[in-house]
Parts: C-alpha cells; structure tokens; sequence
C-alpha cells in the first residue's frame, strides 16, 4: 500500500517529470550548432571505435563465431547494457544531495527525483540501443524475434538499478561518502564482470566467484541474444530477479522511513 501510494503522488506529478526530462535533453545542445545531433554522437562513436578497432585492427578471436564483427557486438552488448546501469546508479546515489535546494523551496514528491533519472536514462538508453540495431541490420545480424527477449532482461536491470539507487540515495543524505565509494565500486563492477573478456577463459576459482554478480547473468542474457540469437535461460535470471525485489523494497522501505529527514538534513 506503502508504495501504490507513492506512485500515485508521483503520477500526479508526471508533468513535472517530463518537463525535467525534456529540459535535461534540450540542456545538452543548447548553445551549439549541430543540436540533437550530440545526442547520438557518443553512442554512435562508442559503435565505430569498437566496431573499427576490434574488428578490423585487433581481430581478436571468439570461440564458435567466425564473422569478424563477433567480438564487436559481444563487446557492444555488455558496455552499452552496463552503461544504462551505471549511469543510473551513479547519478541516483546523489540525487537528493544535488537538489536540496529545489527540496527546501518546492513541495513535491520526493519519489520523482529518482524517476526523472529512470526516465531520462531509459531514453538516452533507447537512443543507444536504437544505434546498435541500426549497426546489427546494415551487417546482417539481427537477431530477428529473439529481440523482444531483451524487454525482461532490461526489467529486472532496471529495477535492480532503481532499488539500489534509492537505498544508497537515501543513505548517501547523511553519508556523503556514499557517492565517492559507488563511483570507485562502478568501476571494479564492469571489470568484474565479462564484459570486455569472456567468462570461459577464467580459472574456475574465479567463474565460482562470478557466480555471485548478479550483473553477470543480465549481460550474459544481452550477449547471448544479440551474439548468439537465443532467448536467455530464464532459470538463470532468477537470482538477479531476486536481488533486483529486495533492494527496491529495501531502497522504498529506506526512502519512506527516512523521507521526512532527508531535507532537514540536506
């Protein structure tokens, strides 16, 4: 009930939540000649390096696959989808902090702070995702219906995103210490995880100790639909499933426990 109600206060204030998404955007061409166009820019750079470097100059071989884009979109599928994440948690853990001045002089739920990131990061991540099919067409390798397998997986990154985002969001109003230590975690997360490497050429102390990464069984879902054309074992996307529930109820139980000090502290 806890949260049916605060979603409720929130779609009340959905306009207010565009209208923050839609300035955010507009704020990163305003002032230059070319517009929208940099809002593709780096996604599409971060396509042509990978895609030139990887598959034309460093060659670097995948088991199974003899098309020289394969390391490519192996590599593509793991930073774009971990980017989303990233960029959510990074930006969610000072959210409060960064708008204590608009908390002190606006009444509003507090709730839509954390959701105009979710929105503004499922957009740009749209935006991206948008580019690298485009890129997987023009090479032919598409993986056709398979695609919509992505829907799930994106769900359970999400809601993990968001539930950590609130709970260290709403730790970090009296912890401050909180953002530096995410920022330092976000950083041995993507190089704990296969992203740039791949899982089988690990020693099997090290493939046990992935076991326990919950992003590793999401990035394996994204490469295994865009590398391999197959839906994800769904059995294997329970863990992830689990912990994603646990820290959204724990990140809302926080927020709504600790939502009337936040601005007496900030």
């Amino acid at each position: 009930m806890i949260s049916i109600g605060m979603l409720r206060d929130v779609w009340s204030f959905r306009g207010m939540i565009w209208s923050s998404v839609k300035r955010e955007f507009q704020s990163r061409w305003t002032g230059t000649q070319f517009g929208p166009f940099w809002l593709v820019a780096q996604p599409l750079a971060t396509i042509v390096i990978f895609t030139v470097i990887f598959a034309n100059i460093m060659r670097p071989g995948m088991p199974a696959h003899d098309s020289k884009f394969a390391y490519s979109i192996y590599l593509c599928s793991g930073v774009l989808t971990y980017g989303l994440f990233s960029e959510m948690l990074g930006r969610s853990v000072n959210i409060f902090v960064e708008n204590a001045n608009l908390l002190k002089k606006i009444t509003f739920p507090k709730l839509c702070l954390p959701m105009i990131i979710l929105v503004s990061s499922i957009l740009n991540f749209a935006i991206i995702m948008s580019l690298f099919l485009l890129f997987l067409i023009i090479i032919s390798a598409f993986p056709g219906w398979v695609i919509l397998s992505v829907l799930p997986v994106l769900g359970i990154q999400l809601m993990l995103a968001m539930g950590l985002g609130m709970l260290l969001a709403t730790i970090n109003v009296f912890y401050r210490d909180v953002q530096q230590m995410v920022q330092v975690i976000l950083q041995f997360w993507f190089w704990l995880t296969p992203i740039v490497y791949v899982a089988p050429t690990l020693p099997p102390t090290a493939q046990r100790i992935l076991d326990l990464n919950p992003l590793w069984p999401l990035i394996q879902a994204y490469q295994g639909i865009f590398l391999e054309h197959q839906i994800p074992d769904w059995a294997g996307l329970i863990y992830p499933l689990l912990l994603a529930l646990f820290f959204l109820v724990l990140g809302v139980f926080a927020f709504y426990k600790l939502q009337g000090e936040i601005v007496d502290e900030l």
